[in-house]
């Protein structure tokens, strides 16, 4: 392959009498003045990303101190829930229904009966419960119950567990209690 031949290119040049000479304007061009729409909407442009800003700031300012608020109720309802759970709790404890249930009259059973439905019979020592209950719940309750210690009794609004009701003495005098320890808690003998 040969090389591909070069053309000559002519060559310009200026005509005489034209020169590319810089030369002074007459008069400067008369400056544009900015249209006052153009301005006028940049102003308030810049005022209303100003005021929707402040509005923000306003409205979040406002939800910090609501939320604070409803925060501050919503800890007062849980100590209220929390109250009204421990009342519950000290109204169902069995001191508290035993010593009702004393109040009402009723007692401890003894050794329970069964109805053998297939023929009737009844199994077991077939006898009620005696007038005197092995549990003194208004009495000698073990430990004090400070959730219900003044709620009154069903019964008897003026007596409470605190205040007790009246016991029949002779009723404590019969009931047996265990022999006191004086030498220390027994141990069971191991191997």
């Amino acid at each position: 392959m040969s090389a591909p031949a070069l053309i000559p290119v002519p060559e310009v040049r200026p005509a005489d009498g034209v020169g590319h000479r810089l030369r002074p304007l007459a008069d400067a061009r008369p400056r544009r003045r900015p249209r006052l729409v153009f301005g006028i909407v940049a102003v308030a442009g810049a005022v209303a990303i100003g005021a929707i800003q402040m509005g923000l700031s306003i409205a979040t300012t406002q939800d910090a101190f609501q939320v604070r608020a409803l925060t501050a109720d919503q800890r007062a309802v849980n100590w209220e829930k929390q109250i009204l759970q421990d009342e519950i709790a000290g109204l169902s404890s069995p001191q508290f229904l035993a010593a009702n249930a004393a109040a009402l009259g009723l007692v401890a059973g003894g050794e329970p009966n069964y109805l053998r439905l297939s023929d009737g019979t009844t199994l077991g020592a077939g006898q009620g419960a005696s007038d005197a209950s092995s549990i003194e719940a208004l009495s000698r309750a073990a430990v004090s119950n400070a959730l219900v210690s003044d709620v009154p009794l069903v019964t008897d609004p003026e007596a409470s567990m605190n205040a007790g009701v009246a016991v029949d003495e002779a009723l404590l005098a019969n009931t047996p209690t265990p022999p006191p320890i004086t030498d220390g808690l027994p141990t069971p003998t191991t191997h």
